[in-house]
């Protein structure tokens, strides 16, 4: 049996760097690798839930707001970055990966002194900053789509589109999945905890509305789990259908239950969703860097993938949207029409391609 490849995946602290780094991870185990994780203490959990072994960095974006701050923050990255150089001298990796995030940073660049190759990977429409800061010394830059901004022309031919690094049974779900449900809408809500806020203090009003109107409505709502017992209160006292679940659940297992979902604008997500030929609506979150979820929303909007509302515009339009979908189920058929064109089957064959041409180059 060939000795195995060691890699390490160096993944930011949020679910839109980790969920596609430990996608790959698993890919990778599958195939001739050995994988480690590196991350901060906010991505640890997700780690550990998924068995791979994670070393934990500190981790800092640079703080600017005072000259104080922007010194403890330069003093974490240069101690990370030191403690990087260490661990990969000790466990030498082939091929490291950095899936985006401030918590990606300090390994790729421990690794560029080491001459370690590394590779990045960017599934936004827009570079992020710590993806655009290590460009120049990354082998290769892959991408989600060809559309992305903010990478400079002269980094052109590093540049390689694979896809959306999402869950292999996503991509391999059949499509047009048969909704097990009743009702004419059957809606799936998604979203990190900033979402989990603003959905469980806005759409539970939204839909009561809906159901005074008299539409019927099911509902799988995914939330915190101290809003459990109050948003069931909620529907409870009137007279909703909803399940409400918790982040540690298996998303996907609900497809097969729903007919639209809303969703915050991570480039997974949304391309799960797609993938599964779920139509959506999305809701960018305001504060995402470099407005980048509006972007991804934006290009899903003109791709009639799905749909966009903006938080301000949440309460109000919600309910119009919601209210044309009941009265013409045909608008839903549509967009899945649409989505049945768009496929990421390719993207971990697209991968294998990129890793062989290094390997293959490296020996």
């Amino acid at each position: 049996m060939n000795k195995k490849i060691k890699s390490i995946i160096a993944v930011g602290g949020t679910g839109g760097h980790v969920i596609p780094g430990l996608n790959l991870a698993k890919h990778l185990n599958e195939k001739n690798f050995s994988v480690d994780i590196v991350s901060d203490k906010r991505g640890e959990k997700y780690v550990k839930e998924n068995y791979f072994k994670v070393f934990i960095l500190p981790s800092s974006p640079v703080n600017t707001k005072n000259i104080l701050t922007f010194l403890i923050s330069l003093i974490m990255i240069l101690y990370s970055i030191l403690r990087s150089f260490f661990f990969l001298i000790i466990n030498r990796p082939k091929i490291i990966f950095g899936m985006g995030g401030y918590a990606s940073f300090p390994i790729c660049i421990a690794a560029s002194i080491l001459r370690i190759k590394f590779l990045i990977y960017e599934n936004n429409l827009i570079i992020g900053k710590a993806n655009k800061y290590l460009l120049p010394f990354a082998e290769k830059i892959l991408i989600s789509n060809k559309e992305i901004e903010g990478i400079h022309h002269k980094y052109k031919d590093k540049v390689i589109e694979i896809g959306n690094v999402i869950k292999k049974e996503i991509i391999n779900m059949p499509k047009d999945l048969k909704q097990n449900n009743k009702q004419k809408i059957s809606i799936l809500i998604l979203g990190g905890s900033q979402a989990a806020k603003t959905f469980a203090n806005i759409l539970p009003l939204v839909f009561k509305n809906c159901s005074d109107k008299g539409m019927v409505l099911k509902i799988y709502q995914q939330c915190l789990p101290e809003q459990n017992e109050d948003l069931n209160q909620f529907y409870k006292k009137n007279h909703l259908d909803c399940h409400i679940f918790n982040f540690s659940n298996n998303v996907s297992e609900y497809f097969s239950k729903v007919n639209l979902a809303i969703t915050r604008s991570g480039s997974s997500m949304l391309a799960e969703l797609t993938n599964a030929n779920i139509p959506f609506i999305s809701v960018p979150l305001p504060s995402s860097a470099d407005n980048h979820q509006f972007k991804n929303a934006r290009f899903y909007e003109r791709k009639k993938f799905g749909f966009l509302i903006q938080e301000k515009d949440l309460k109000e339009k919600l309910i119009y949207f919601i209210k044309e979908i009941y009265a013409n189920n045909s608008i839903l058929e549509k967009i899945k029409k649409n989505q049945r064109q768009y496929s990421d089957k390719n993207v971990y064959n697209n991968i294998d391609q990129v890793l062989k041409n290094i390997i293959d180059e490296k020996n």
